[in-house]
């Protein structure tokens, strides 16, 4: 099972597969400082093996760094995606049970709560796709559809104030409940248009970089033809992290390591769909 598990996703993992391909590609050029070791330049630009010793320490606390802060950024998308989950069930639970709305009135907030998390998700991959929301389609200068759905429940809510269907402690409730959908939106746009600062994401590359080059020149005095597989297993780590933290950086995107958005806002749309039918049938 251990085995299957660790081999298994290089069948279908694309990431692996890349990275895999410049670990070869270091691996062919690990075998230059040994046909140099048996030519008659044997003896011209030898690096001490401890210099990598050293070198290979700086850049694993970059790496470390790199890493831990790319999955911070993964990590709280997630918990705000769960929080959103949270949220509009709370929200449906609220609207159907604590307002005597008709039938007209439940269909329409079932379909805003509904569409909320695909038009967050949408917004943050720059997608704004109005196809399956022809209810808002014609809204004049639309720039930021996650705000129009809200706001178009907040004048839901307005006309079931003036009409008696609620009441001022009501009110309250429900606002308390609609206002956490766009501050769980501006979280998300912080962690989408704040990334990681580019000068040191360069760096960190270059620190990589420079080690994976030298690297085979330090070793292949003491380690030989060994020196070809030590350094295809150092760049495979090295580059695999580095292009990991990459990934997970942009949480919102559509490559394999991101969150799935898609299931997320399958996930919402089945629990609001249930909360509401389940309350309209009692």
């Amino acid at each position: 099972m251990a085995i299957r598990d660790t081999l298994l996703p290089f069948s279908h993992s694309k990431t692996l597969w890349e990275v895999s391909s410049v670990a070869a590609v270091f691996g062919l050029y690990s075998f230059l400082p040994i046909w140099k070791d048996h030519s008659p330049y044997a003896e011209v630009a030898d690096l001490p093996s401890g210099l990598h010793a050293a070198l290979s320490v700086v850049v694993g606390w970059l790496l470390v760094f790199r890493t831990n802060t790319a999955y911070a950024r993964w990590w709280e998308a997630r918990t705000l995606w769960g929080a959103l989950v949270n949220a509009s069930r709370n929200a449906s639970v609220k609207l159907s049970r604590l307002v005597k709305l008709p039938k007209e009135e439940r269909q329409q907030v079932k379909m805003l709560l509904c569409y909320f998390p695909c038009a967050l998700r949408d917004h943050l991959r720059n997608e704004g796709n109005l196809d399956d929301m022809p209810e808002i389609k014609d809204e004049a200068d639309i720039k930021h559809i996650p705000s129009i759905i809200i706001a178009r429940l907040y004048e839901r809510v307005a006309v079931w104030k003036s009409s008696g269907w609620i009441d001022g402690d009501e009110l309250r409730v429900i606002d308390m409940e609609l206002s956490r959908f766009l501050d769980i939106c501006g979280a998300c746009e912080r962690i989408q248009r704040t990334p990681i600062v580019r000068s040191y994401r360069y760096f960190t590359r270059q620190c990589v970089m420079l080690l994976l080059l030298t690297f085979p020149w330090g070793i292949s005095n003491d380690f030989g033809w060994w020196t070809v597989p030590l350094t295809m297993l150092t760049a495979y780590f090295m580059v695999g992290l580095e292009t990991v933290a990459e990934h997970v950086e942009e949480p919102f995107g559509r490559d394999e390591d991101d969150l799935d958005l898609d299931g997320l806002c399958h996930t919402i749309q089945n629990s609001v769909q249930q909360i509401i039918a389940t309350d309209t049938a009692a």
